[in-house]
């Protein structure tokens, strides 16, 4: 299994009301957070390799589906919110929402 299945399948195990970060991601797949960003934005299916729920490690929201402001972010900021995290000023508690693997 390479690198993106890897990374894609672990995004599927995210439960409800939890987020995971770049870096989170890297360091279970032995891969860099820039890496990561790359198969996230590479994601094809979002319906089914919910890459929303990845964000920047400093508890920012970060970029979705190739932009890092717009629309797409506020798609991104929606999805987490139904999903049941609280985002504060523009950023989510990591201490509270943070799955690891």
């Amino acid at each position: 299994m390479n690198k993106s299945e890897q990374v894609l399948k672990m995004l599927v195990k995210i439960p409800r009301g939890k987020i995971t970060t770049y870096k989170e991601l890297a360091h279970a797949t032995n891969s860099s957070p820039r890496a990561v960003g790359q198969i996230m934005r590479r994601n094809t299916h979002p319906g089914l390799y919910p890459c929303y729920k990845v964000i920047k490690s400093s508890g920012d929201i970060g970029g979705y589906d190739g932009c890092t402001k717009g629309s797409k972010v506020n798609k991104k900021i929606m999805l987490l919110r139904k999903d049941g995290i609280i985002i504060e000023k523009g950023k989510v508690n990591i201490e509270k929402y943070l799955y690891r693997f």
